[in-house]
């Protein structure tokens, strides 16, 4: 890593992603597999390489094991030389616990690292957001500016604007306040009905975010968050201003951002995908969506041994699956997922290797990898039934845990990480990122 890139993208990857178990009891919330075969990683890691930003450093620290194969496989440059790189980094043993504890702890551990790349401005992202996004324009804005930091936000209801991470913002956009979850949300300038979220999107002068981090480490009263620690103090001592998401003058398919930290929030961005004119779609050529290439054949939609044949509406299908003699609606099928004859599949997010035994009926849920699915069960029926064995989110979505075997005593949840975590708001860059003993 000797070159000197202008620009530094860091990457907070390193959370635990609790809200979003039993999908991350085996792995980091960033390697959740999203929309038939992506990692939700890969959205902010394309961001990056569309807009340029060649140099990555990817901060890990969570069960990483499936997120640094990912990297390895999917976003290695093996051919661009040492002036290109995704490179991940673990925590290094420079508190009493040996991890990172807070998303600016995690940056401050890795000072000599950025300080050794000679960026002069560094992007700090969130590695669990769906969205796409020129950077460029942020940093353009930042420079044209002469910022000292610039904050992300988009423009939310005030109903919305009550649950998440709200800044003031004056006439030119310099942001004056931020508040977290306000009862009565500050107001955009010349919209009162409406506020601006942040997106936990940081553009900093290097030497700013240094002696802020600095400066944080010393403090033993910070929880050593972005959002929830440094950005306050920076607001009332810099220049920090807000780049607005998503106005109505922009491309459409950079207005649509979604933090799916929650199952019902993950589900729903996969139910975003479909029909013809997805509210997020995945087939805008001028903004592909990088991905690893695994070897499959072409999805395959047929009659079963009796004749009966397969249908599929409103649905993704990745390579790899076969629809023999059963009805998919409106769901989204990853690679190798089997519906066999008679089944019914609607509204449900399968992950790899799933299948569907003849005559099932699975619906409204979330099934990850490898569960097989015995012939005339049912999921998403019977909730009294499910609430047995699954975990049911608050708005019903069930989530059968990884390998669950049908017919053994079971319990998705029982692996559940319990987190030590201070809450930040909503919209930043806060991840749960300590792991502590399960509770026997």
């Amino acid at each position: 890593m000797n070159s000197s890139p202008k620009t530094l993208a860091v990457i907070l990857a390193g959370g635990v992603g609790s809200r979003l178990s039993p999908l991350t009891r085996d792995r980091a919330k960033p390697a959740v597999p999203f929309g038939a075969q992506y990692r939700i990683i890969d959205f902010t890691l394309s961001n990056c390489f569309q807009s340029g930003l060649r140099q990555t450093l990817v901060l890990t620290q969570y069960k990483p094991n499936s997120l640094h194969t990912h990297l390895q496989t999917a976003w290695a440059h093996p051919h661009s030389g040492v002036s290109e790189y995704v490179t991940a980094v673990p925590p290094k043993v420079l508190t009493p616990e040996g991890r990172y504890t807070g998303t600016a702890n995690a940056v401050y551990q890795n000072i000599d690292l950025l300080h050794r790349t000679g960026a002069k401005i560094v992007i700090v992202l969130s590695g669990d957001h769906i969205y796409r996004m020129n950077y460029n324009d942020v940093i353009e804005q930042h420079e044209f500016t002469d910022a000292d930091v610039t904050a992300a936000c988009m423009e939310v209801s005030l109903q919305d604007a009550r649950s998440l991470g709200v800044v003031e913002v004056d006439a030119n956009l310099r942001i004056r306040d931020f508040v977290e979850k306000p009862s009565s949300p500050p107001r955009m300038p010349g919209k009162p009905d409406r506020s601006l979220a942040s997106m936990g999107i940081y553009v900093f002068k290097t030497d700013i975010l240094f002696d802020a981090l600095v400066a944080d480490a010393r403090d033993d009263e910070s929880t050593h968050d972005f959002g929830h620690d440094l950005m306050p103090r920076l607001i009332h001592s810099h220049r920090v201003f807000s780049y607005q998401f998503g106005t109505e003058s922009s491309d459409r398919i950079f207005r649509y951002w979604r933090d799916v930290g929650t199952i019902d929030a993950y589900y729903n961005a996969n139910m975003d995908l479909l029909c013809h004119e997805p509210m997020f779609d995945l087939h805008a050529a001028h903004w592909p969506i990088r991905k690893h290439e695994q070897p499959a054949p072409p999805a395959t939609i047929c009659s079963d041994s009796f004749g009966l044949a397969g249908e599929v509406i409103n649905s993704i299908l990745c390579n790899g699956v076969i629809v023999a003699g059963g009805i998919v609606a409106r769901s989204i099928l990853s690679r190798g997922v089997r519906v066999k004859s008679g089944a019914v599949v609607k509204d449900a997010v399968l992950l790899d290797g799933v299948q569907v035994g003849e005559g099932s009926v699975v619906r409204h849920c979330v099934i990850d990898k490898n569960v097989v699915i015995p012939a005339g069960e049912t999921i998403g029926v019977d909730r009294a039934k499910d609430a047995a064995r699954f975990d049911i989110s608050s708005s019903g979505v069930v989530v059968v845990c990884k390998g669950y075997v049908f017919g053994q005593t079971q319990d998705c949840s029982r692996a559940r990480p319990q987190v030590a975590a201070k809450r930040s708001h909503t919209g930043s860059l806060h991840h749960e990122l300590v792991e502590q003993p399960l509770a026997k």
